[in-house]
């Protein structure tokens, strides 16, 4: 006879476990502790007696088990063992909770330094979880949908900073690829976001680049007084010689530099391409590195930390210093040297443009044709690198200013 609910009310537990049937396989376990607990009994398409628990009586009512029960007998109709599946839910949705958007780009971040990604690029990259952090961090990554995301990164664009907020969003989506390829979430929301954000301006890094600015630049720089050790200063004087990234002169080693050959080794794990990049030294920087290794050569970076040898100067300290020495962000920044290297060279027409793209470390996408031309220009960049010195020294002394004459060297 089917249960009813005042039937199920008056059972009593006994000294032993026992069973009370309701209909088309569902039943009732009383338990000698008076717990009343809801199972079906079924069998497999291949004939396998099993059984499914339901929950507890009265936090499932007769009717939620019957409609639990009725569900389990029209998954097995469809060829779906309800026991497995139910396992098999139980399984994703403690991995989901221990999967959270922190955790999966934890991991991420883990597989980038595996990689070998740049320390600067790691470093950017945690302080996005850090930004992400309230809005996406606790969330199970397979349950974050577009809105949440979108949500995330608006405030950034509110606060026009469109920069912070496209990057930010190609952060979550980076994260989200990651975690498809190891099966934590089946889709990637930012695909749905494209043109949510307003569009981005491209970002140039404010640099000075009229010669006799230039000039004025590097005479400040050779009178910057900043407190402790000369390293801001002497950062200053180099960068304009190797016009590097700031992130790879910041984090300089001593054991990349021969100055015996007057070459700088940086390796693939520094560069933003992720290829070795050599720098020809001119006889100016050269002169910089034996004066900085009298200083710091007995401990491993060119630039080390006022607070610890053990690690380098900020990522901001040769801003800083132009900042020191009254020079804007739109109006220098230590970036920008690149920019004034990369247009005066050119300017200059005595230089081939595959040259000082190289000599910029600029990533070239024919594979074939960047390898052919890293050895290629090194004659032409050992040369360019001493001309280019000796021009600094003349812009620095104020010399006449002659124009430009647009031809290059083959």
């Amino acid at each position: 006879m089917p249960l009813t609910e005042t039937s199920i009310r008056s059972l009593k537990p006994r000294a032993k476990p026992y069973k009370v049937s309701d209909d088309k396989g569902l039943y009732l376990l009383v338990t000698p502790a008076g717990g009343r607990l809801w199972k079906l009994k079924f069998r497999t398409s291949g004939g396998t007696e099993k059984k499914l628990s339901l929950g507890s009586y009265p936090e499932v009512s007769l009717r939620d088990a019957r409609d639990q029960r009725d569900s389990a007998r029209k998954q097995l109709a469809s060829g779906v063992d309800p026991a497995d599946k139910k396992r098999r839910d139980k399984i994703a949705a403690k991995v989901s909770a221990e999967n959270t958007f922190t955790s999966v780009a934890e991991a991420y971040i883990a597989k980038n330094e595996r990689d070998g990604l740049a320390a600067n690029t790691i470093i950017k990259r945690r302080w996005f979880i850090r930004l992400l952090q309230k809005s996406l961090g606790h969330r199970p990554i397979s349950d974050i949908q577009p809105f949440e995301v979108l949500s995330a990164v608006r405030p950034f664009e509110a606060a026009k900073n469109d920069e912070k907020a496209h990057r930010a969003l190609q952060f979550v989506g980076s994260v989200f690829r990651y975690a498809i390829a190891n099966q934590l979430a089946t889709s990637d929301p930012t695909r749905d976001l494209r043109g949510a954000l307003a569009k981005r301006k491209p970002k140039h890094h404010a640099a000075i680049l009229e010669p006799r600015r230039v000039g004025e630049l590097l005479r400040a720089i050779d009178e910057y007084e900043g407190q402790g050790l000369p390293t801001t200063r002497m950062a200053l004087q180099l960068l304009p010689y190797v016009f590097v990234r700031p992130g790879e002169l910041q984090r300089a080693e001593w054991s990349e530099i021969n100055l015996e050959a007057a070459v700088w080794r940086i390796p693939a794990q520094r560069m933003k391409a992720r290829q070795e990049h050599v720098v020809p030294l001119s006889s100016q920087a050269a002169a910089l590195f034996r004066a900085l290794h009298a200083m710091t050569g007995d401990g491993r970076y060119v630039f080390p930390s006022i607070r610890t040898p053990l690690k380098p100067i900020s990522e901001n300290t040769m801003n800083a210093g132009l900042r020191r020495l009254g020079f804007t962000k739109d109006e220098m920044t230590a970036h920008g040297f690149r920019a004034v290297a990369s247009t005066l060279l050119n300017e200059s027409g005595k230089w081939s443009p595959d040259a000082i793209e190289r000599a910029l470390a600029h990533k070239d996408k024919d594979a074939i044709r960047g390898a052919y031309h890293r050895g290629a220009h090194w004659k032409e960049r050992v040369a360019m690198v001493q001309w280019w010195g000796d021009y600094l020294d003349s812009l620095r002394t104020g010399a006449e200013i002659v124009p430009f004459k647009r031809r290059w060297i083959a």
